[in-house]
């Protein structure tokens, strides 16, 4: 693994927001005036830019895709966020990365105000030279927009960077910028999802991607 420059998703990447995605779409939805009980049917969500996602998945139209965006961040600001989890394994992996001099760097659709806040609050903000995500009006939620937007701004060569992500998003995000991809499987992704971006690697666990770093450049 030669890559100077490592992007790395957040949501099913670094942490597990499964909670606190799940119940803030659910109180969105309720505000909206549609009950869903089962968290566990919300789990799509996690993952793709959430305007869209209503839009796929409920069928809004964009004026009230917003709506629910707007009460979903109602309650995913005060207390969703807080609602997530670091996988095993990431601050190790994380402490490999930085000694061996590599620059980290997080690419996320999730607005970045609410990424910053859920980097520091999990302390590993230290880890990351920059964290990019989207704006809140929307702007850069697509990942092709915003990778190039990140490697515009640090100046990075594609041939030197390598994007880790668990869903197609990313992967596709990042193979439309010329940057080789690595999908891990422990996310929310299925794996015939992945699969069929033909990713450069495929790590089924944290563990096998943190093995992958430990060879010789």
């Amino acid at each position: 693994m030669h890559y100077q420059n490592i992007l790395f998703d957040l949501d099913g990447t670094l942490t597990d927001p499964r909670l606190g995605i799940t119940r803030s779409i659910q109180f969105a939805l309720s505000r909206l005036g549609i009950d869903e009980p089962d968290l566990t049917r919300l789990e799509h969500f996690i993952g793709p830019p959430l305007l869209q996602a209503f839009m796929q998945f409920y069928d809004f139209d964009e004026a009230k895709a917003w709506e629910a965006v707007g009460f979903y961040r109602e309650r995913f600001k005060v207390t969703g966020l807080y609602e997530n989890q670091v996988f095993d394994g990431v601050f190790g992996l994380l402490e490999t990365l930085a000694s061996q001099n590599r620059a980290l760097y997080i690419a996320t659709s999730k607005p970045w105000v609410f990424a910053h806040e859920i980097a520091r609050h999990f302390d590993f903000a230290k880890h990351f030279k920059v964290i990019y995500g989207s704006e809140l009006d929307g702007t850069r939620t697509d990942k092709v927009e915003l990778i190039r937007h990140l490697l515009a701004e640090e100046g990075l060569d594609p041939g030197q960077t390598l994007m880790i992500g668990d869903r197609k998003h990313d992967l596709i995000g990042a193979q439309r910028n010329g940057l080789d991809v690595a999908a891990v499987g422990y996310g929310f992704g299925s794996h015939d999802e992945l699969v069929a971006e033909s990713p450069t690697y495929h790590f089924a666990t944290l563990a096998e991607l943190h093995a992958a770093f430990l060879k010789t450049k």
